[in-house]
């Protein structure tokens, strides 16, 4: 590594210049910007994943307090705890290298089996503790399909393929053996099994597999063998769908796709029990799970025999009683959102539900993205539970996404909130602090509502199609405005009605509900427009629930290119954009109509909407904006005039975009931006701090205008492919885009650069910037969640040259776990250039002191210390202790020797001379003198005098070799200066109070201590550092200065004229001082004026 070495006058090597370089940790990948793909951005975390995957979730009890429930979402494991109310307490590190197929959790322990489907061999088991990577399964050799199903039997582990089953030790993980079911393949998979398998308490080493004929087969894993096969009870049952031991001993229950619901005796090899599992259009059921507390059966709930099925056709649990021939005593119905068969609707329906061991709890994971707990009441008794605890998320990819401005209080709010809308008509907030404080928007108790419309009863005798629970929600959220100024908080809004339901408050109300509401100051802050329909709905975002009104727009829905303006208060109607005409306009409207053709040929289309103005968009309206005094309103539209072109090929037709700009106050139109395109604006975002308005067009482009000269001031071009969504960064300095390609453009405003092109594997949707600037979250095509990146220019520079889409690596998505990513601290770390200890204390600074001999420089000593040395005194009064120390009553047995040590040194003579030469005053009056380590301040003070200027004073003669000039920095400062500064402060207030006072002709230290500051001053150097060191020096010598003033100028003490001197060097000081306070004032108020001038009225 290339280095620099300073030499002294010897020729012997002191010092080198090292050159600053980053420690790698060994463990931790190094990550560079070729890798990541991104100079700004660097991979964080992904939030919005509870059960993404149809893998289903592990219950495991800890202890007789909780239980914790494990769910799989892709490559990471996410655990989750009861007792918390599901709050995550676990997330498995490392990822896996391909999405988890299976989990198991046994113990404190959780299995995961992973792979790929398609890919024969890559594919593993790891074993997880606490979230942490502990060891690996063996794996059998050679091809070998994907594991489905995991279980733990005493000493085995037991993993499930389509048409093997493995064996391993579940004490060595190593591999058993593998156990091969004859059988012909059938199905898509071409497999033998059908993915169940459970074991009985009672038949030691014994699982029970189901086939896809509908057989279920018994094997002893320690033999090895087949010991017997449970036939089907017909040949059209189809394959066994669910398998489940029930608490009463030697009873199977088996489910088939296409067949009952049977309770099988395995000793007797008959069927006990036979139940109907209800319409076939349902679906097949796919779990069962038994109540183990001896609870929940019979009339009154104090009998056992209570049977929880699901399916994933559908979102409803049915609970049976199986006492007396078996029914079913209750349904808890949309448990988990029903699946649909819609074009780009979400997931849905059930996956997995279980009886938690001696518990009247029940869990349930659907395909909803949801972990919930029910829980059934005893008193008084229902035989269908209530929710308990709940865990969601997105059930479809997010379209919209923006973060939460700061309230008019200032709170810390900006950047620590996200609200994302997505395809499954839901609109949630993310904490970005804490995960267990992210929730939904209530829009009321669809529940109610769709027993109300009789949607309950009708769905079992419909198809899933006609039968969609999304109906009950509002439409697909297309754009989200939000303001927190007037948010009335978790108070806010004491309103009983329905959501949106545009009811007003009656005046006549009397009681506490009329003062409640008219004690009410906030209103709703956050406002939705929704696809395909007319109305725009507020929301609150303090009670996290839909607001009170649904704007009607003026047209209606049509896309006429009207606008119009409520009252958030009050709900009402206040104006419309343009504002309505008055008699005498639409009477001259009316006398002079438009002539014919007006709009086809030349610029008369332009000409005449200045005439006829006010005029609205005729064609839809694609964006608005208001400006930071609500004093214009900006609208664009694709506007429905054509203008005819003519060209060589013949006609050629193109879109006239308007740009309209409104006042706000009165409705009326103030001025139109025409730009002449060939494609339709798209989108429009507006940045306050710079006034500036960016909008996008379908020719795949990003024009910014500056709202002030209503001018084009930046055009951007990136990619060939239609732009999904844009924003400004925090400092509105960047803009931001992803398109239909895969990429994330960013555009650099000042330059008009594009530096940054992050390629990835699916096409982003939604974006969202950050008010503070940390974080850029994104949304996916082919994902629910949402990934946020970390801003790497707050923690290093990034050069704003320009780059390219060609050659661009793809960037993997942020993980779950944040493996892998970079977060604010390791962001830090990374950015910082680490030295080890030698290195920062042979590091020489070679850059200048001072810029320019005309600026007044400050040091680089830290504040702490000249502030501390100017208050000193009164901190050593503080600290000063109350009372003398009180010895130790007993000392313990093993301290007595060094006890009566401490005694002995106390009461040797020596002892004391030793302690006292410890001091700087004893030292200094030690005989000898010289260049001791005692009087090395006066000395290198008189050294400083005798040079004439101690700025810029070099040693002589030699010292020794702990004095040397060599170990003091150099470059402008003098030795002593540089000595002074190295000081502590108590250190620098003993070396002032121990300069002597002039007794004789050889003692001068007055005199030259305030030459040397004099010195410094002139130079414009060290200016507070300067001023500190005199401050203390006329405090604590000031008195010996008036004593010797008093006596008169020339008078002789002890032979020498020192009063004479010392007031000269005095006045130098003073007219130092004066002169560089009169320039320093007037420099300041040159700088206070022009900033008053600045920010007075124009």
């Amino acid at each position: 590594m290339p280095s620099t070495t300073l030499w002294d006058n010897d020729g012997d090597e002191q010092r080198t210049l090292i050159k600053r370089k980053k420690t790698n940790d060994p463990e931790r990948p190094l990550r560079l910007t070729g890798e990541s793909g991104s100079r700004l951005f660097a991979p964080f975390r992904t939030i919005g994943l509870v059960s993404s995957t149809p893998v289903p979730f592990a219950a495991v009890p800890l202890g007789k307090t909780t239980f914790q429930i494990t769910t799989s979402v892709g490559r990471c494991l996410q655990t989750y705890d009861l007792r918390r109310g599901l709050n995550l307490v676990f997330l498995s590190r490392p990822e896996t290298p391909e999405n988890i197929t299976a989990t198991a959790a046994w113990k404190d322990r959780v299995f995961a089996a992973w792979g790929r489907t398609g890919v024969e061999g890559r594919q593993g088991i790891w074993v997880f503790k606490r979230g942490r990577k502990i060891d690996e399964v063996e794996m059998p050799r050679g091809k070998q399909g994907l594991v489905h199903q995991l279980l733990v039997v005493g000493s085995w582990i037991v993993g499930l393929c389509d048409n093997q089953i493995h064996i391993w030790k579940s004490v060595t993980l190593e591999l058993y053996t593998t156990l091969a079911p004859a059988g012909r393949r059938t199905g898509k998979r071409k497999r033998i099994l059908s993915g169940v398998i459970c074991t009985m308490p009672t038949f030691l080493n014994k699982i029970f597999v189901g086939r896809v004929d509908g057989g279920i087969e018994i094997w002893n894993v320690s033999s090895g063998r087949l010991v017997h096969t449970i036939l089907p009870p017909s040949a059209d049952v189809g394959p066994v769908s669910a398998l489940q031991p029930s608490p009463a001993l030697g009873i199977l229950a088996v489910a088939y796709e296409s067949g009952p619901l049977l309770l099988h005796d395995v000793g007797a090899d008959k069927v006990a029990l036979r139940l109907t599992s209800g319409p076939q259009k349902s679906g097949c059921v796919s779990c069962i799970s038994f109540r183990t507390d001896g609870l929940g059966a019979g009339p009154d709930g104090r009998l056992p025999g209570v049977m929880a099925t699901c399916g994933p056709g559908t979102g409803d649990v049915q609970f049976w009683d199986l006492n007396k021939g078996g029914r079913i005593i209750g349904i808890l119905r949309g448990a988990h959102d029903p699946r649909s068969t819609a074009p780009g609707a979400a997931e849905g329906g059930l996956n997995k539900v279980e009886f938690l061991e001696n518990q009247p709890v029940i869990v349930s994971s659907g395909l909803d993205n949801s972990l919930k707990t029910w829980i059934f009441d005893e008193t008084p008794f229902s035989a269908t539970p209530r929710i308990l605890h709940s865990r969601r998320g997105h059930a479809a990819p997010v379209t919209r996404m923006a973060f939460l401005p700061s309230g008019a209080d200032d709170a810390d709010s900006e950047g620590k909130w996200l609200l994302s809308a997505s395809r499954d008509r839901s609109l949630w907030g993310w904490s970005l602090r804490r995960d267990g404080q992210s929730t939904e928007l209530s829009q009321g108790n669809t529940k109610k509502k769709g027993k109300k419309t009789g949607l309950w009863v009708n769905r079992l005798n419909t198809t899933m199609a006609e039968a969609n629970f999304q109906d009950l929600k509002a439409s697909e959220i297309v754009c989200i405005a939000m303001s927190l100024n007037r948010d009335g908080g978790t108070g806010a809004a004491p309103n009983a009605g329905a959501p949106w339901s545009n009811e007003r408050t009656n005046e006549r109300r009397k009681g506490a509900a009329a003062s409640a509401v008219n004690g009410f100051t906030g209103w709703e802050s956050v406002v939705t427009g929704h696809k395909d329909d007319r109305y725009a709905r507020t929301w609150f975002w303090g009670r996290k629930r839909a607001g009170r009104w649904a704007f009607e727009t003026g047209d209606k829905g049509n896309v006429t290119g009207g606008i119009d303006m409520f009252n958030l208060q009050s709900g009402q109607h206040r104006r419309s954009f343009p504002a309505k005409l008055s008699r005498s306009q639409a009477e001259h409207r009316k006398a002079h109509p438009a002539p014919a053709g007006a709009g086809l040929h030349g610029s008369s289309a332009v000409e005449l909407a200045v005439q006829l103005s006010p005029r609205k968009h005729i064609g839809a309206v694609t964006g608005l904006m208001v400006d930071n005094i609500n004093k214009t309103l900006i609208s664009t539209g694709v506007d429905g005039q054509i203008k005819v072109q003519f060209t060589n090929n013949g006609r050629k037709e193109s879109w006239l975009i308007k740009r309209q700009f409104w006042d706000f106050t009165t409705g009326k139109f103030l001025d139109n931006m025409d730009v002449l395109l060939y494609t339709a604006i798209t989108g429009l975002r507006y940045h306050a701090a710079n006034d500036l308005v960016a909008v996008t067009t379908l020719d795949c482009s990003v024009k910014v205008v500056d709202v002030e000269t209503k001018k084009v001031v930046r055009e951007l071009r990136g990619g060939a492919e239609a732009i999904h969504d844009f924003c400004f960064s925090n400092d509105g300095r960047w803009i931001v885009a992803s398109s239909a390609d895969s990429f994330i453009r960013v555009w650099d405003l000042p330059t008009g650069h594009q530096i940054d092109a992050i390629r990835l594997s699916s096409p982003c949707t939604a974006l969202a910037f950050s008010g503070t600037g940390e974080y850029l979250a994104t949304a996916h095509e082919d994902s629910i969640g949402i990934h946020l990146w970390s801003n790497q220019t707050l923690f290093k520079h990034v050069s704003t040259r320009p780059v390219r889409d060609e050659g661009s690596a793809v960037v993997q998505h942020p993980t779950v776990s944040g493996e892998g990513g970079l977060g604010l601290l390791e962001a830090v770390n990374d950015a910082e250039e680490e030295l080890d200890e030698e290195s920062l204390r042979n590091a020489v600074s070679t850059g200048p002191s001072q810029l320019s001999e005309q600026l007044l420089s400050l040091s680089l000593v830290p504040s702490s210390r000249w502030q501390t040395l100017i208050q000193l005194d009164l901190i050593k009064q503080r600290n000063k202790p109350k009372e003398p120390p009180k010895a130790a009553e007993k000392a313990p047995f093993f301290l007595s020797a060094l006890t009566h040590a401490s005694k002995g040194e106390e009461a040797n003579p020596q002892s004391s001379i030793i302690i006292s030469d410890r001091t700087r005053i004893a030292k200094a009056a030690a005989p000898g003198g010289g260049t001791s380590a005692g009087n090395l301040f006066t000395a290198l003070l008189q050294r400083a005098a005798e040079d004439g200027d101690c700025t810029l004073w070099q040693a002589h003669e030699p010292f020794p070799v702990q004095h040397h000039p060599a170990n003091f920095p150099s470059g402008s400062d003098g030795l002593f200066i540089a000595h002074l500064k190295s000081l502590p402060p108590a250190a620098a207030d003993l070396e002032i109070r121990s300069l002597s006072p002039p007794s004789s002709a050889s003692s001068h230290e007055f005199t030259h201590f305030i030459t040397a500051l004099t010195s410094r001053l002139a130079h414009k150097l060290d200016y507070e550092l300067v001023q500190a060191w005199m401050t203390v020096f006329l405090r604590v010598h000031g008195s010996d200065i008036m004593t010797m003033a008093a006596h008169g100028e020339g008078e002789e003490l002890g032979g020498g004229r020192h009063p004479a001197l010392l007031r000269h060097a005095l006045l130098e000081w003073k007219a130092c001082q004066e002169k560089e306070a009169a320039r320093l004032r007037g420099l300041v108020g040159y700088c206070a004026g022009v900033v008053a001038f600045l920010r007075g009225p124009v």
